[in-house]
């Protein structure tokens, strides 16, 4: 859950606390990647995933642990910054595709568009919990796609959620 405290930061102010939370983070700094952009409203992240000594497998490419591991956490904060306190959101599943090695930096995008939000808010207002599936693209700098991620999270209501479960907010 978002804390408490970087509600009462500027936007931009926010946008640079949610990317040094991720880059200082020891479990995503272990990746190899870096959050190199966030924006002001946290509906949109950009990850680098460089190809260096930390990042290569044993043929020379890009790591597939790696990979996948960068794609962790950012729908869920995503989210968690726009349906605010209320709801609970976990990652649920994810599966990865692997289409080519990479031998060069790749970049992935997460974004939290209007309209998928909009989707949500009616899905959540009809059932109060949903899993929802984002899919997300690793590319180099021409834009050809390396790897396919795509991520399930559950969302649900926080008070149906522990009421359901007898009070706890893990899934």
């Amino acid at each position: 859950m978002k804390p408490a405290w970087l509600n009462r930061l500027s936007p931009a102010w926010r946008a640079r606390m949610v990317r040094m939370g991720f880059n200082f983070h020891p479990a995503f700094r272990g990746t190899g990647g870096r959050v190199v952009h966030v924006s002001t409203d946290l509906r949109h992240i950009r990850v680098r995933l460089p190809l260096n000594w930390k990042t290569k497998n044993i043929v020379g490419s890009l790591y597939g642990g790696s990979l996948f591991a960068i794609t962790d956490g950012a729908h869920p904060m995503m989210l968690m910054a726009a349906l605010g306190p209320d709801y609970i959101v976990w990652d649920k599943a994810a599966s990865i595709r692997y289409r080519r090695p990479a031998y060069s930096t790749l970049f992935a995008e997460f974004t939290l568009s209007t309209e998928t939000l909009a989707e949500i808010r009616s899905a959540l207002a009809r059932s109060r919990e949903l899993d929802h599936q984002f899919v997300v693209e690793l590319k180099d700098a021409k834009g050809v796609v390396h790897t396919v991620v795509e991520r399930t999270v559950y969302i649900a209501e926080k008070h149906y959620y522990r009421k359901k479960n007898g009070g706890g907010d893990t899934p």
